[in-house]
């Protein structure tokens, strides 16, 4: 009677093997199904937070136009004039007898690694900063908008 249940024990092993042996992965089709999956989901994350990073590098080329205007303004104060084309905006960064790390202790470039554009006089007024965007052309819609001191000014005046 022992000889016959340890019998039936190993005979049970061998069938539990042979069950747990059959199911050990996953199957071609079952992976490329997940794989199919996590891309489509990637793609619907990547484009919802494309968005929000195009925002957010236009935001801050606002914010840096304003700081850069600031200091134009600041050297006006001072010199009784604005900045030629030629001077630019680096005259900003330049130390002076008035101002020992210049107005602004460094020129910043654009979110996109370009340098802001200086021109005097503007169409409709003594300066204008610009930034061209991620083409870096003038024109262009989403990240390649441009974003200028004069567009900025007309969004502050307005109530």
């Amino acid at each position: 009677m022992c000889f016959q249940v340890s019998a039936n024990l190993q005979s049970t092993a061998s069938v539990s093997r042979k069950v747990g042996s059959a199911r050990r992965g996953f199957t071609l089709v079952e992976l490329m199904v997940v794989i199919v999956i996590i891309g489509l989901l990637s793609g619907v994350v990547t484009m919802s937070v494309r968005s929000y990073l195009i925002r957010s590098k236009q935001n801050v080329a606002k914010l840096e136009i304003s700081k850069i205007c600031q200091a134009i303004e600041t050297f006006y104060t001072t010199y009784d004039r604005y900045p030629t084309n030629e001077e630019g905006l680096r005259i900003l960064a330049t130390p002076s007898s008035e101002f020992a790390d210049g107005i602004l202790t460094f020129l910043p470039s654009d979110p996109w690694g370009n340098a802001y554009e200086y021109v005097s006089p503007a169409q409709s007024s003594p300066y204008e900063v610009i930034c061209y965007g991620a083409n870096k052309r003038e024109g262009g819609a989403g990240a390649d908008q441009d974003i200028s001191s004069e567009e900025i000014r007309q969004r502050q005046s307005r109530p």
